[in-house]
């Protein structure tokens, strides 16, 4: 049985498409209770949602996928929480297996195969979130915004807050659980062909992807932001001053005082993100039922 288990489904305008996820999630599982967030659609999604056996909670206008994430996982009043797509792209098997093995980690987050349906035109942005989000956090992230996840509520609860409401909130629980030091485990699915077309805007959505990265980056661990550039302007300009000081005998240049400065500048700007830090984490990191 499943019944600590809810799956908080997203939807904008997938009339198309939300019947059947419904369906299928509700013949191939048991004891789940799916409930699908109607962000503001201007079709029959809530009405087709509804009457394949689906709880429904609307917007009256559209908000943006997070927005739907963050109403479903506050609605839910389970131990366990899974995001699932309702474009019927994922697979309830595949969310069965992360929901078997979630009963011993803190999150678990299906990782695209290469037989998973991509499309081809996003691979190299996503690509490059990739490789920003890796080099953020420090660790290599399988997947970093699989639409299928399952995690313990109470540990989605702590990072709401900081979920926006576009479609970067997959990104931004990953960071966040990761960055946190979560028990997370990447398990391979395999994802099919979406039904309609995706509202999701390439170059505008991944832009404020890598913005929110880097902001939950500072809030996490700002140092990993500050210190390294800072540091590489004190050795630069060390280096250089000395160089001329002692070889070309021209004194100590302007432009190495300035760059050792800016460095301090920028390690004591880092040191002092470090305190507001860790003054919010205390605030936020508490316990939410």
């Amino acid at each position: 049985m499943t019944n600590d288990l809810t799956v908080v489904i997203p939807a904008y305008n997938e009339a198309e498409a939300i019947g059947d996820v419904v369906r299928e999630l509700l013949e191939k599982t048991e004891g789940v209770r799916v409930l699908v967030v109607d962000d503001g659609s201007q079709d029959e999604t809530a009405a087709v949602a509804a009457s394949a056996g689906a709880t429904v909670i609307r917007h009256k206008r559209n908000r943006g996928y997070g927005a739907g994430v963050k109403t479903g996982i506050r609605a839910a009043q389970t131990t366990f929480v899974a995001m699932y797509d309702a474009d019927g792209q994922h697979r309830p098997e595949d969310l069965m297996r992360l929901y078997e093995i979630a009963q011993d980690h803190d999150a678990v987050i299906g990782a695209r195969g290469k037989t998973s349906h991509q499309v081809a035109a996003r691979r190299p942005g996503k690509w490059v979130l990739a490789r920003t989000a890796n080099t953020l956090v420090g660790r290599k992230i399988p997947d970093l915004n699989s639409g299928l996840r399952v995690m313990r509520r109470e540990v989605a609860m702590r990072y709401l807050h900081l979920l926006p409401d576009g479609f970067s909130a997959s990104t931004t629980s990953t960071v966040c659980v990761m960055q946190r030091g979560y028990d997370v485990e990447f398990v391979p699915i395999t994802t099919r062909e979406r039904v309609g077309k995706s509202t999701v805007k390439q170059f505008r959505d991944g832009m404020n992807t890598i913005h929110l990265i880097v902001r939950l980056i500072i809030l996490f661990n700002p140092t990993r932001f500050f210190i390294p550039p800072s540091l590489l302007m004190i050795v630069a300009g060390l280096t250089y001053g000395f160089i001329k000081a002692f070889r070309f005998h021209h004194g100590f240049p302007v432009l190495a005082l300035l760059l050792v400065s800016t460095g301090l500048i920028t390690g004591m700007f880092g040191l002092l993100a470090d305190q507001v830090s860790s003054f919010r984490r205390e605030m936020y990191e508490r316990d939410v039922s």
